[in-house]
């Protein structure tokens, strides 16, 4: 079983090509988001 997931999953991975717009979401994402630790918790704030 594992054998036929892999090899399809070999055979589509070629064809994976993001959008422009998807990899400049995500990269505005990142930028804008900040984690802030207090006290051994930590705080995720998108600053947008």
């Amino acid at each position: 079983m594992a054998k036929i997931y892999s090899e399809n999953s070999i055979e589509k991975l070629n064809e994976l090509e993001p959008k422009n717009e998807t990899v400049n979401f995500i990269l505005n994402y990142s930028k804008a988001l900040s984690v802030i630790s207090c006290n051994k918790m930590k705080f995720e704030a998108l600053l947008n």
